[in-house]
């Protein structure tokens, strides 16, 4: 799929790579980016454009957010792009080694940097800097896709468990596996509960029953307390014992923990939710529980954009194309402000120049290189370290990161704290494309 702009740069209907290439062979186009590859039409504006119903589809994850955008078509639903955006790391060991060196500065014989800690307070809603970060992230990636692409809704899973659902108290005979969703709520919840493990032998990766910890026939209940999950020889073997009557009392004890836990790992999908919201576009809510069971029922692979693909009630009962490959944006920031370097002890050992761009290159660029000799002879794209001395470290997608000067190199695309790549779809998906749910 290839984004494609108006004379003045708003969003059109995307168009394949053949389209775009005749369009660029016959000077209808020019090229706008490299990565994600976009085009801007010289003879065309939106008002005389035919625009359909494009769909913004997200999975919020820890560490990696699905992506999917779907075109409601005449025929049906075609999935016209599938993506994963991979958050940024390491910001929670950052700060601590930063306040591990300021707070040592208190000790040593240097100026004296008294403490501010008690002066500062929070606010309501307040994300620790790297949740923070995860939601911000995400609306980043949404405002790109949007000035890309003519986005009319949205659908996010902001909740990974419908709590509501979970609340109730008074669930009888086998609701907690026929119930509503067909008790995927229930499920998804006791699996993030209790780590995707069997309580009582701890083994992975293996089926899991949902098991009562007091069992029904000694006055047991079917209520979320009472829950967790055994393997079949653990459940079979512990019969109509309860927990602490086969060796594990603390079980009972983690079961009765409030649903405060399924809140505290809903917070940011729900700050998520709520940013979306104010985009001024129609937002669709879904759960965890939901997303899983129709993901199950297009038979596709447990993927980030697939689940992102089945988020939400607006999903279809059949997909009439999915794409072959899957884009992948990383964020990696613009740097940080930190100028002075240090040893494990928080000594100085050298300072960094304040000084970012050198010989008409930045750290971040796009950058294709060619190497005229050497080991390294060849070209080369990838994402550039540049240094003081003119040297530039390219950082390819392959795995290999060769080292030139920047007289061999020119700049593709300037840096904007992303990394663009891609990666074939997962094939196991059965028959999900041409057969319905």
């Amino acid at each position: 799929m290839v984004f494609v702009l108006d004379k003045q740069k708003k969003p059109l209907m995307p168009c394949s790579e053949k389209r775009a290439r005749l369009l660029l062979e016959r000077r209808r186009a020019r090229v706008v980016n490299i990565v994600p590859f976009t085009i801007r039409l010289v003879d065309r504006l939106r008002e005389n454009s035919v625009l359909q119903d494009m769909r913004l589809k997200l999975d919020p994850g820890s560490k990696t957010t699905g992506m999917a955008i779907t075109l409601d078509g005449i025929h049906g639903t075609h999935v016209v792009f599938l993506g994963e955006i991979v958050h940024k790391s390491g910001i929670q060991a950052r700060l601590e080694a930063r306040r591990a060196v300021r707070r040592g500065r208190r000790f040593r014989h240097t100026r004296y940097r008294a403490a501010r800690f008690q002066n500062r307070t929070r606010k309501d809603g307040w994300l620790p800097p790297s949740l923070a970060a995860r939601v911000n992230q995400t609306l980043r990636t949404v405002d790109k896709i949007r000035a890309h692409a003519p986005i009319t809704a949205m659908s996010v899973e902001h909740v990974r468990f419908d709590t509501q659902k979970l609340e109730n108290p008074e669930i009888v005979g086998v609701e907690y596996q026929q119930g509503t969703l067909l008790g995927y709520e229930v499920r998804e919840y006791l699996l993030e509960k209790w780590g995707r493990t069997c309580v009582y032998c701890g083994a992975t990766d293996v089926p899991l029953q949902v098991e009562h910890i007091i069992p029904k026939r000694r006055g047991g209940s079917n209520r979320m307390s009472n829950l967790t999950l055994a393997c079949k020889p653990c459940n079979l073997q512990k019969g109509k014992q309860t927990a602490a009557e086969f060796g594990h009392p603390d079980v009972q004890v983690h079961a009765r923990q409030p649903l405060k836990d399924a809140a505290l790992m809903n917070a940011t999908r729900w700050r998520l939710y709520h940013q979306l919201q104010a985009t001024s576009l129609p937002v669709e809510g879904g759960s965890g529980g939901r997303t899983k069971k129709q993901r199950i029922a297009h038979d596709l692979p447990k993927e980030h954009y697939y689940d992102a693909l089945c988020v939400g009630k607006s999903t279809p009962a059949q997909f009439l194309t999915l794409p072959a490959f899957v884009q992948i944006w990383s964020a990696k920031g613009r740097g940080n402000r930190q100028r002075c370097r240090t040893d494990k002890h928080g000594f100085p050992i050298r300072h960094l120049s304040r000084q970012k761009h050198h010989f008409g290159f930045q750290t971040g660029d796009l950058v294709q290189a060619v190497i005229p000799h050497g080991k390294y002879a060849g070209t080369w794209t990838g994402r550039a370290t540049v240094k003081a001395s003119g040297s530039i470290r390219i950082v390819t997608s392959i795995g290999v990161h060769p080292t030139t000067s920047y007289r061999y190199g020119h700049v593709l695309q300037r840096g904007n704290g992303w990394v663009y790549t891609q990666k074939p779809s997962n094939q196991e998906r059965g028959k999900a494309a041409s057969s319905p749910a």
